[in-house]
Formats: structure tokens, sequence, C-alpha cells
């Protein structure tokens, strides 16, 4: 476990560190279903709007972003405004040390504290170490949507995870 990183909230102007981290999901696995990487400025709005209504957060070791978590809306009609999507991305290099879950549980903890109620997270499969993330963080896998994705000229599922943030604060409307 890497022990010299620190999470803090992102900033626009981070835009290029993550997507440098990003970049490699897109272009090279099915983690992502994006199939063009987003332009840097495209990013920049991405982060914006998440730290607006439900956060994005960044760890660094060395001074240097090594991965990120961000909520955003799980669905946009009025009723699930309690419910937030999950994701997270980590630099390779530091997979297995921590930074992930740290990053998810910081996240988790900032949503509960805005109000939200339940935290949802997509993981196209397969992705046992996501799966596994997921799990040591409390997430319960409610379903697979089979064959609802297609990247590298074939079909991905989707295993959808959920996990409540109640017992972490006080159920509340978001942003009151």
């Amino acid at each position: 476990m890497l022990s010299d990183f620190i999470i803090r909230p992102a900033d626009p102007a981070d835009a290029a560190a993550l997507l440098a981290i990003y970049r490699p999901y897109v272009e090279g696995t099915v983690v992502s279903f994006e199939i063009d990487v987003p332009t840097q400025s495209e990013f920049a709005q991405r982060i914006a709007k998440s730290l607006a209504q439900w956060g994005w957060l960044v760890a660094e070791h060395a001074g240097q972003p090594v991965g990120y978590a961000y909520a955003s809306a799980f669905r946009e009609r009025a009723a699930y405004r309690w419910s937030a999507e999950t994701s997270a991305y980590v630099d390779p290099q530091f997979h297995r040390h921590g930074v992930g879950r740290a990053l998810y549980a910081a996240l988790l903890r900032q949503l509960a504290e805005k109000g939200y109620r339940t935290a949802l997270a997509g993981i196209a499969l397969p992705n046992e170490g996501s799966i596994a993330l997921h799990r040591r963080l409390g997430f319960e896998q409610i379903g697979v949507f089979k064959s609802v994705g297609r990247k590298f000229d074939r079909w991905h599922d989707v295993s959808w995870w959920q996990r409540s943030l109640e017992d972490m604060s006080q159920p509340r409307h978001p942003g009151d």
C-alpha cells in the first residue's frame, strides 16, 4: 500500500494530467466505453460539471496525479437525484497500492455528506480488479446488462453495482 499520496479536490486545470491517465483506458481497453479520447477542453468541462454537484477527487504522489475518482448523475430524471454514478481511474503503475480504494472511500463520504443516498457503478466485464474494489467498499452486484456496449468489434456486458450511503450521513436532498 502506497502511503505517501494525498487526495485533493480536482480542478479543471488538472485536465491534461488526468486525461493522460484516462487515455490508455479509452484507446486500449473496454474499461471505458468511450471510443474517442475526449479533448482536454471537454475533459476540463467534465471536471467542472462534476465538481459543481457531485465531486471529483485526485490522488497525487510526489506532486503528480496518479488517479482520480468522480461522481455524476445516475439518470437525469428528478426522482434519481439522490443517486450518483461513480467511476475511478488509476495509473496502472499505481494499481494495488490502495489509491483506488482511498479515492473511492473519500468520494463516497463526500457524496453522503452532500445528501446522496445511493452510489452506483457500471463495470465492463471482465474486470476482476474493479469488482474486487467495489466489493471491498461495500458495493453489491445488482445485475448484468448483457451485450450493451460495442467496442473493438465485440459486444460487452456491464455488471451493475450499488452501495447505500445512508449509513454514512443523514438522508437529505442533495445540495441542501
